[in-house]
Order: C-alpha cells, then structure tokens, then sequence
C-alpha cells in the first residue's frame, strides 16, 4: 500500500482516485470544489463492480478516497497524480505549491494529455521528480498508462513509476521523448480527423462511421495491432510483401485524407450526427462501455494468460 495523493478532482482525477484507492492505495483527493467529495463517491460506486468484474480489486480496495481543500500535515505521498485542467501556468503554480509538502523522493506524474513535462517542470526545486504518466479514460477500466520524462526527468523515477502502476495491473507505454498528445492520443486523433473529415464533407453519416470502427476495425484491433493487421494481409510474405504490393496505394489513399476544422458548422454537424447515431444519455453510453468493457478486458486478460503453444478452451476441433 502505498500513499497517493491525487491533485484535482474532475473526471480524470475522481477516475484515477478510483483506480488507486482500487488497488488498496491511501488516496487523498486535493481539490478545494466542495462537490468533489460526492463525485468521487460516484465515480467509486461505478468503478467498483468494474475492478471487481477485472479481478484487480487489492486489500482495502472498498475504503473510500479522502478529500482535502489543501495538502495536509502528515506523511509524504509516494505520488502525486496531477489532473488539474490543461493550462501550463494553473499547473506550474500547483506543483510549486505542492512541492515543499512532498519528500525528497516523492513523484510527481501529470495526467497532461498534451503538456511537455520540461515546461510543467520549470520552477520545481527538483524537476528531476516529475514525468507524465497519462491514463485512458476511464483510469479504473482502461489497462493503459503512458509515461514520458522530460529531458531533467531521473530515468530512476520512471522506473519507479511504472513499478507502482504495473503493480496496479496497468499497462505501461514508454516513450522515448516527449510528443504532444503522446502515443494513444495521436493515434486516436489521426483517425478522428478522417472521420471528421467524412462526416464533413457528407460522405458517410457519422452513424455509419461508427459502425466502420466498431464493426469493421476495433474486432482485429482488439487482438492484433494495426501494423500486424497488414502483416497478417501479406500472407507468408508478411508485411514486406504487403508493402510490395499495396505501398504504392496507400501513399495514394494517404494523399486524399482531409485535413478538416473544428469550426461552427462541423461542430453543428457532429452534433447532430452523434445525436442520430446513439441518441442515448451520455451517463446511459458510458455505463453500457464500462460493462461491454469490463467483459472485453477479462477476455483479452484470459486470451494473453494463454501460451501461444497451448489451444484455448472452446477452440478445440
């Protein structure tokens, strides 16, 4: 058990509070919003039948996330989990505040989607501490935690970091540099803006769109990776002879892609397209992914435990 504190209590930070405290954590939640407390109520009683469903619930997992106005007196945290909104100069007083509170071996990871950890670092008196190490949303469901130093960063702390999370059942993704939006979130914003750009430009409703991911990409992407999916295209050749022989028109298809704008009227156009599309509650859509969710993960969770010499049960004869 270790002593987290999370600083900032919004969606990401009640997630994350949810995540630790999950895992048998001391969580304390800094964030001087008086509605912070029962929202992170909320947020556990939601993540709990999906940790439980995970089977990554640790001792003391049901004890909930305490919540301060301000760091206080008593010993350090092991981390600090940063999730204040995405403005370098509110960040880097937030840290500066915080910092003489910590031990001298204290982390400090940021949620920052986007945000270079060398810029969120400036002022700190030790900037070796601090990393990025961004979760998927929701913190307590998705698997996936990516972690990115800064060029003052102590390779040590990242080591650490990911020891902490990997203790956690995540899944750690290292990257060698910063680059905005990090790894998942670039490749996640390459395929939205083609969708974007389809729905825009009335080629397909963003319902269809929809479905050409959920149907027709995310099935394969669930086992195999988007580069593998082309290997396994190129037969015995692999993904040398896909190139071969597909190359040419992928550069050809890459050059047609759309370079859309988040403007008024594609604003207006996604609106009303998500409306068609899944005229839900947005609370009603995120509870119905936590549970489809919830069942992939223990899936994939079994699938990976299988040996690749052993035949998965079910799948015999």
């Amino acid at each position: 058990m270790a002593r987290i504190w999370i600083l900032g209590g919004g969606l990401i930070g009640c997630g994350w509070a949810a995540a630790f405290a999950g895992a048998g954590h001391d969580v304390t939640v800094i964030d001087p919003d008086p509605a912070v407390a029962d929202r992170i109520a909320t947020v556990q009683a939601q993540a709990l039948p999906v940790l439980q469903g995970l089977g990554t619930l640790g001792p003391r997992a049901t004890t909930p996330a305490h919540v301060a106005t301000t760091a206080e007196a008593g010993p350090p945290p092991v981390l600090v989990q940063e999730n204040l909104p995405e403005k370098l100069d509110l960040k880097r007083r937030a840290l500066a505040a915080l910092e003489p509170h910590l031990a001298p071996d204290s982390i400090i990871a940021s949620s920052s989607s986007g945000l270079s950890p060398d810029d969120m670092a400036d002022g700190l008196a030790r900037p070796e501490r601090l990393l990025i190490a961004h979760p998927c949303n929701p913190p307590y469901l998705m698997p996936v935690v990516e972690l990115s130093g800064g060029t003052l960063t102590a390779p040590e702390v990242v080591a650490r970091a990911a020891d902490l999370f990997r203790a956690m059942g995540k899944t750690v993704l290292t990257l060698t540099r910063p680059v905005p939006g990090h790894l998942v979130n670039r490749l996640q914003a390459a395929l939205w803006r083609e969708a974007v750009h389809l729905a825009s430009e009335g080629i397909a409703s963003l319902a269809d769109i929809e479905q050409a991911v959920i149907q027709g990409l995310a099935p394969r992407w669930c086992i195999v990776g988007p580069s593998t999916v082309f290997h396994l295209a190129g037969a015995e050749g692999g993904i040398g002879r896909f190139v071969d022989a597909l190359g040419p028109e992928f550069e050809r298809w890459w050059a047609t892609l759309g370079d859309p704008r988040l403007d008024a009227a594609t604003r207006a156009r996604l609106v009303s397209g998500m409306a068609e599309a899944d005229p839900r509650p947005v609370a009603e859509i995120a509870a119905s992914r936590d549970a489809g969710l919830t069942n992939l993960m223990v899936f994939l969770s079994k699938k990976e435990a299988t040996p690749h010499n052993e035949t998965p049960r079910g799948n015999q004869g």
